[in-house]
């Protein structure tokens, strides 16, 4: 039996003021708490139909919630809900936590769109990433949107929202190169990269802010097919040409 407070408390961790107040976040469906059963996040409560109750009772030491489908169904922010849902702790992450001072990093300024930053926190975790550095203006990674879209890729690739420019002038004591991308930079696929850098991505319409621009060592570009097309797009969407750049930085390595 779940609560009416309950109840409450997680339909208003649909915002983000109530999850940074609560410092909590939800997880849906089995995959998705499977995965984060094995992480190193905190859970507070799992949710669980009899039939997941079963299948995890003994695989945890989280507080497990028997619930019925019209219960799950109440709390769930999808719209088909899936035997069920957890609350976990937001991590206490910022650049001064136990980061690698090496390898290779991803830098977001003003990414928005939910499904894109799923997407790269899911590719980063593919290609070996060793964090992502958000500006303070992209969407919060724990929104459920993002959560979902990264298929348990946030549980294990560390996200921490700092002020970019404080990042590339002060915080980068090893001095990597940072990329980024430009329709006046060099092909990406005859640049000799370096394995031990930062990749600085730009907002979906608006690109890398100003500012930012004067920080980035190196500018790439990805080119067209062929190279003297007159392409009518102006740029790929922004999930995609992160996934082509960390692709082309792993084979070079």
């Amino acid at each position: 039996m779940i609560s009416k407070n309950t109840i409450k408390l997680i339909r208003r961790l649909e915002q983000k003021k109530y999850r940074q107040e609560n410092k909590i976040f939800v997880v849906e469906g089995e995959k998705m708490v499977d995965e984060l059963i094995d992480s190193s996040f905190t859970i507070q409560e799992i949710f669980a139909t009899q039939a997941y109750f079963n299948k995890i009772n003994n695989n945890t030491t989280a507080q497990i919630t028997l619930v019925s489908d019209k219960e799950l169904k109440q709390i769930s922010q999808l719209k088909t809900p899936n035997q069920v849902l957890a609350l976990a702790k937001i991590p206490d992450q910022d650049i001064n936590s136990n980061i690698p001072e090496n390898g290779l990093f991803i830098a977001l300024d003003t990414v928005q769109d939910p499904g894109n930053m799923g997407t790269i926190i899911r590719t980063a975790n593919w290609f070996g990433v060793k964090a992502i550095f958000c500006s303070h203006g992209c969407v919060d990674v724990f929104n459920i949107k993002v959560v979902q879209s990264t298929m348990g890729a946030l549980f294990s690739t560390p996200v921490i929202y700092t002020d970019l420019k404080q990042l590339f002038t002060s915080k980068n004591k090893n001095k990597l190169p940072i990329y980024g991308t430009s329709l006046s930079g060099d092909n990406l696929h005859s640049t000799k990269v370096k394995q031990d850098a930062i990749i600085v991505m730009g907002n979906e319409s608006k690109g890398l802010s100003t500012e930012l621009q004067d920080f980035v060592d190196e500018k790439i570009l990805i080119p067209t097919y062929p190279e003297d097309s007159s392409s009518q797009i102006e740029s790929l969407n922004v999930a995609v040409a992160c996934s082509i750049i960390l692709a082309e930085f792993r084979r070079q390595a």
